[in-house]
């Protein structure tokens, strides 16, 4: 009789264990379902509002045609919905455009001109597969044409300062070629005289006439989308604080008109690194600067 008990209250435990299982299964279900409707209802992708009217350098975008219109989406949905991306472009813009601004403007070149470079390199000393190289991407024999110095010891086009002004000399020139800014950035990306050509043969001065390589056809647009979200960040839904951005360099400029035969000495002189003297100099590439012609160099020493 008590082992038939005992049977017996096992088995009831075991009913009662299977029972409870159960539930719990049920409940983290629901459980799940309901967070995931939370999700759902906090989280939307919506198509974006598009301007009826929209400038890039002062000169009107035709918006009223539908391709302008869907051209211009497309960058605008691709650079909202990047997020990470271009958040960073947030980051480094607060701390380069203060630099590029004002040269642009003692170029005379438009300050939505700083939005290509933001669309060419992010802001980074990047190399494309061409060769093009720092925040401008300037090809070598380019580079050299408009007054930098590139060679095994100093390339200038990872020289900020330098690279924006001599985007600027092209710029200008392009600008002088075609008669509009919306061309001269097309001419940035393609070159002269591929849209020269390209110009000729479909008898069509203007930008968003022009039968294009993918490239060049989307390249005004991803500056325009850029420009649109930067100008009313929280409108594409980006907020973020000042301290989240990244500050101006802080540094002192030393300097020098002679050789350089260690460059890691030099750099020790200051209580700084090799490290940091190419992070603040990128422009220089290697262990030493040879110069004979007596150059003058202003290198910038981060203060410790």
């Amino acid at each position: 009789m008590l082992k038939r008990s005992g049977i017996f209250f096992l088995l009831l435990m075991v009913a009662l264990g299977i029972l409870l299982f159960a539930s719990f299964l049920q409940s983290e279900e629901e459980g799940s379902s309901d967070n995931y409707g939370q999700y759902l209802s906090g989280y939307m992708i919506s198509a974006l509002p598009i301007a009826e009217e929209l400038y890039f350098a002062g000169e009107a975008v035709p918006m009223r045609r539908h391709e302008i219109r869907e051209r211009y989406d497309r960058e605008l949905l691709v650079n909202t919905y990047w997020q990470s991306s271009t958040l960073l472009l947030f980051k480094r813009a607060n701390k380069w455009f203060p630099v590029i601004e004002p040269i642009l403007a003692a170029h005379g070149v438009p300050d939505d001109f700083k939005y290509l470079a933001l669309i060419e390199s992010g802001l980074m000393n990047v190399v494309s597969p061409a060769g093009a190289t720092g925040f401008w991407q300037i090809l070598q024999g380019t580079g050299r044409d408009l007054g930098l110095e590139v060679n095994n010891y100093v390339d200038e086009r990872y020289h900020v300062e330098k690279a924006t002004a001599a985007a600027c000399v092209y710029l200008l020139d392009a600008k002088e070629r075609y008669g509009s800014w919306t061309m001269a950035a097309a001419a940035y990306n393609i070159g002269n005289s591929r849209l020269r050509r390209i110009s000729e043969n479909q008898r069509a001065d203007n930008y968003y006439d022009l039968f294009l390589n993918e490239e060049t056809a989307r390249y005004v647009f991803r500056i325009l989308a850029v420009k649109t979200i930067f100008e009313d960040p929280e409108a594409s839904g980006f907020y973020f604080r000042e301290e989240d951005l990244y500050p101006p360099l802080s540094y002192q400029t030393v300097v020098v008109d002679t050789t350089i035969s260690d460059l890691v000495a030099f750099a020790f002189l200051y209580d700084i690194t090799y490290k940091d003297l190419r992070d603040y100099n990128p422009w220089l590439r290697g262990y030493e600067l040879p110069n004979q012609s007596g150059k003058t160099y202003e290198f910038k020493i981060p203060f410790q």
